[in-house]
């Protein structure tokens, strides 16, 4: 039986059940259970305050559920601790949120290695051909050297793409990853994740109030109260 469970667990790439999460008396999240399979386009949509970003926090190991377990590759990652759980998002989880978070300082392609010297474990020439290759992946080939406040807003972002996937991570989280773009731009980083997951088999859940990229995605999850409603 123990068995079953955990070869069904895999299958999944990420299993998430029976999440539960408060602040003081509020109640967040009120019981979610989700299952997401590897190269899958994910939308979570929903009002303000209906827990998507919690949710997403936790299933991205950023915070831990009161309740319920979250499985990523068939690893219970809510019961690590925390030094274990920071080098499992390291080395499995990508994360793009509304604003791209670029050290100022940093060229685009030191930015996108960042994670990549973080982990400790890669030669710094895998890191920097890493980082080339997907730079030119997203049609920056010729930003490698520029500075953030040289670059446009959707070049920004792409090169916070770049960083997400940088150390090959099984899935990527979005939090409202176009809510600071104009509207072709968003147009441009939407489809964009799905021809990274067309090149390079990635998965994607994305939090998003756009109801454009909700609607491209392969599921739509509908949020509220807490809850996910199908």
């Amino acid at each position: 039986m123990l068995f079953a469970q955990l070869s069904f667990r895999i299958m999944n790439l990420l299993q998430a059940s029976g999440i539960k999460r408060s602040y003081g008396t509020i109640e967040i999240l009120k019981g979610i259970d989700l299952e997401i399979s590897q190269g899958e386009v994910i939308a979570i949509v929903g009002p303000s305050g209906a827990g998507k970003s919690t949710l997403l926090q936790i299933m991205g190991t950023l915070d831990r559920p009161d309740d319920g377990e979250v499985y990523i590759q068939g690893i219970n990652v809510s019961k690590l601790k925390d030094q274990e759980m920071a080098k499992f998002r390291n080395e499995q989880i990508g994360f793009i949120f509304q604003f791209h978070n670029l050290m100022a300082e940093f060229t685009a392609l030191e930015n996108a290695c960042m994670p990549g010297y973080i982990n400790g474990t890669l030669k710094e020439s895998e890191i920097i051909k890493r980082g080339k290759e997907l730079l030119d992946l997203l049609g920056l080939s010729h930003r490698l050297n520029h500075l953030p406040s040289q670059l446009s807003g959707g070049e920004q972002q792409r090169v916070a793409v770049a960083r997400a996937l940088l150390n090959r991570p099984s899935i990527i989280f979005a939090d409202e990853p176009s809510g600071n773009l104009d509207s072709q731009n968003a147009l441009d980083l939407h489809q964009l994740f799905f021809k990274l997951r067309a090149d390079l088999g990635h998965t994607f859940v994305i939090v998003t109030h756009n109801e454009d990229l909700a609607e491209m995605a392969d599921r739509k999850l509908v949020m509220y109260d807490g809850l996910i409603r199908h």
